[in-house]
């Protein structure tokens, strides 16, 4: 590498900027030497924006914001940015804790357009890895959408923060359209639906409530019916006791990382409802507006079927109009039957994808014999190859680090670790003792350095 390169070269490269990257960007500000770029895509930041619903609220409390949980006296906390937009009383009387998702979104982008770190209207198109003589490095291809033009950039390390795509069964894909859609756009869709006769809503989780409900409200206005299918045994509430929620703690994710690949697997499937539940709040809602409308005798086109296994689709024309015919199978009786819908919502959650931008470093990354990725404790990818770079990742550790990997409450967290690690010293300290419950015999430790966890500490200590 050249004198010229060297001198060019960045510590760190982020890909994608949602709420983790993000988070990340806010809290290297504190981190004057570590030289970092972040590039998305979209024009500017945007969080869901298609779930963005009237009374929608973050599912954690206000504190699981960029930085609170790593620093409170960030001028980037959601609290200055209240006092910012002279909100501080009006949110002083709300006296709630989840704050409404929309201004959620609004502050991250607030947060966003103070960071010269952070560059929108710009795409990662190719990533590649390089031997150096004394450092590693790569390169990255970025492309400003506006323009076209392409510049490229070098870095010792990157970290991945694109976020997840919506999961639809590839069975189900070619029928993608107006009609047929996944949750995700609904706020894009919301007006198609105003016109349709029928609807079904497809999935059980929070979206697939928030969903439900919104046409619920809608219902009246618009004369449609009305259907939420889930495979699900039922339309449960997620769990949120207080020492339920400490699995989404650093000590959960210490003990959790400690276990051994088959153990973590089984373990994360005895948990969907830690995460994968609908907000007790969301369900009293929806049950009470349909208690309210089925008064005095009342009938509505409403009807909420869990155990029902959509296996097929096809498309039917009626004159002008268009059908949906959902093969369905209800697992407990064991029963088929065809279902009617104009309009499909899949609600069906969220995958990981390797982007392809990241084609070129295939190579380079280590998989397991499920062709997951393997993240060591301070959120590095374990690599083929012997190099002073590393890999980072965001919210692509579920099978690794546990449920709180996607979590808001634990991004602040994650990224002191990765800071701690990129600036070889502690700027944002970390404890392994934050909840009353212990998880296991012995306490694994926490060792912010290159290497996993060697070492347990009795309880009894």
């Amino acid at each position: 590498m050249d004198t010229e390169t060297q001198s060019s070269l960045l510590d760190l490269i982020g890909v994608g900027i949602g709420p983790f990257n993000l988070g990340l960007a806010t809290m290297l500000t504190k981190a004057e030497d570590v030289k970092a770029m972040f590039f998305e895509q979209k024009p500017q930041f945007d969080w869901h924006p298609g779930l963005l619903l009237e009374g929608t609220t973050l599912q954690v409390p206000f504190f699981a914001d960029l930085v609170t949980m790593a620093d409170p006296t960030s001028p980037f906390s959601f609290l200055n940015y209240l006092k910012e937009h002279n909100r501080l009383f009006h949110f002083y009387f709300l006296e709630k804790f989840h704050i409404p998702r929309v201004e959620y979104n609004h502050y991250c982008q607030w947060v966003s357009q103070q960071l010269d770190s952070c560059y929108f209207g710009r795409q990662v198109t190719s990533v590649t890895w390089h031997k150096g003589n004394n450092q590693d490095y790569f390169s990255i291809e970025v492309m400003e959408i506006d323009s076209g033009n392409t510049k490229k950039y070098l870095a010792k390390n990157l970290v991945l923060g694109v976020g997840s795509t919506p999961n639809i069964h590839p069975k189900f894909q070619g029928f993608l359209s107006e009609e047929v859609f996944h949750s995700s756009t609904f706020q894009h869709h919301r007006n198609r639906c105003r016109k349709a006769d029928s609807i079904t809503v497809v999935g059980s989780g929070q979206s697939a409530a928030e969903v439900f409900y919104a046409l619920l409200l809608d219902q009246t206005d618009y004369d449609y019916k009305l259907d939420w299918l889930t495979r699900s045994d039922g339309f449960f509430p997620m769990e949120y006791s207080k020492l339920g929620l400490e699995h989404f703690s650093p000590d959960y994710t210490t003990y959790f990382h400690h276990l051994p690949q088959n153990k973590r697997d089984d373990r994360i499937l005895k948990q969907d409802l830690l995460y994968k539940g609908i907000s007790t709040k969301t369900i009293a809602d929806i049950y009470d507006l349909i208690y309210e409308r089925t008064a005095c005798g009342s009938q509505i086109p409403v009807r909420l079927l869990s155990q029902i296994d959509v296996q097929q689709i096809k498309k039917q024309e009626q004159g002008e109009k268009q059908n949906y015919q959902l093969s369905c199978f209800q697992k407990e009786q064991e029963k088929h039957f065809v279902h009617e819908s104009e309009m499909v919502i899949f609600a069906t959650g969220y995958q990981r994808k390797t982007p392809s931008c990241l084609s070129h470093l295939e190579s380079l990354i280590c998989r397991d014999e499920k062709n997951r990725t393997i993240v060591n404790r301070n959120y590095q990818l374990v690599l083929t190859e012997e190099t002073n770079c590393s890999i980072f990742v965001q919210n692509d550790e579920l099978h690794t680090h546990g449920i709180g990997s996607p979590d808001l409450g634990l991004g602040a967290y994650r990224n002191s670790v990765i800071i701690n690690e990129l600036s070889h010293r502690n700027i944002y300290p970390v404890s392994d003792r934050n909840i009353y419950q212990q998880f296991g015999i012995f306490s694994p430790s926490v060792d912010n350095s290159n290497k996993d966890i060697q070492k347990g500490v009795s309880i009894y200590e």
